[in-house]
């Protein structure tokens, strides 16, 4: 026989505010729109107060107070129903932590609350692609793809006259000709010894869930040494050496690099005095009679 008592479910307070959100861990797409949910299932109290906060960087800020949106969501976001909250022409900088807090104080519980997190993707912008314009048969070439827009990170993958590059060369028997390994997190095609094969136009391709981007089209040109044309140089610059060696010593030999340091005659001074003073002429270079006899 019941006694008539009710007794409340475990987990559910009676005249206790309760929330739920139909989707916790939103994800958009950047310059779209977006619903951050959260309603109320239970409460006693007619006129709830609604708070929504951004947490972001380990700082929080308010995003509805007071009846009304504030902070940078001012002017593209409302609230939905009581609770909800909808943002416009989502940024990447919207990307955060969003508590839904509702104070109801009718209620023997009088908060609750809940958190949403919410992901905007912000497709990749065209990367920067850095590919070698020639390199010599044999030697190792490094071709490099970045891009820092993107989000979430993208993956790269490399082309060569369209045709998609694997990430190692050796698991696909087309590319048996080449010795190949593409990195898709970082974007690093690395050939460790190329071939003429490798010859062709390149691009790179960053993609994530938001979309794709490419960069334009490089050529890369592997040729061959020429060994007997750079031994040809080598001696040919050896010649050349070796005759300016020659030329620098016969005329070391014929006297040319002498320094004459005077050009005229040398003269000497009278070992003994005689009273006659001789001075040397600019013009003649010889010597004239000046003072007279001594007394």
């Amino acid at each position: 026989m019941s006694s008539g008592v009710v007794f409340p479910t475990l987990g559910c307070l009676i005249g206790a505010v309760n929330l739920k959100s139909s989707n916790r861990t939103p994800v958009v797409q950047e310059f779209e729109s977006v619903e951050l949910s959260c309603i109320i299932t239970d409460s006693q109290t007619n006129d709830p107060r609604i708070e929504w906060k951004k947490i972001q960087d380990d700082r929080t800020a308010y995003v509805f107070f007071d009846n009304r949106i504030q902070g940078d969501l001012a002017g593209r976001a409302e609230l939905l129903g009581k609770t909800s909250l909808r943002i416009w022409n989502v940024t990447r900088t919207d990307s955060a932590l969003y508590r839904c807090e509702v104070v109801a104080r009718n209620d023997r519980k009088e908060i609750d609350e809940i958190v949403i997190e919410l992901t905007v993707q912000v497709k990749p912008v065209p990367p920067v692609c850095r590919v070698p314009k020639a390199v010599p048969v044999g030697k190792t070439a490094t071709l490099q793809c970045q891009e820092s827009e993107g989000f979430p990170r993208p993956h790269y993958s490399w082309y060569r006259n369209d045709v998609p590059l694997p990430t190692d060369s050796r698991a696909n028997p087309r590319f048996r000709n080449s010795s190949f390994l593409l990195n898709s997190e970082t974007g690093t095609l690395v050939f460790s010894a190329v071939h003429k094969e490798d010859s062709g136009q390149y691009y790179c391709i960053a993609s994530n869930d938001a979309g794709s981007a490419r960069c334009e089209e490089q050529m890369m040109e592997v040729y061959d040494l020429n060994i007997g044309g750079i031994i040809g140089g080598i001696l040919v610059v050896l010649a050349v050496l070796a005759l300016i060696t020659v030329g620098i010593c016969c005329a070391y030999r014929r006297g040319y690099f002498i320094n004459n340091k005077q050009n005229g005659e040398s003269y000497k001074s009278p070992g003994k005095s005689d009273g006659v003073n001789y001075v040397r002429t600019e013009e003649e270079g010889d010597f004239r009679h000046k003072s007279s006899f001594v007394i």
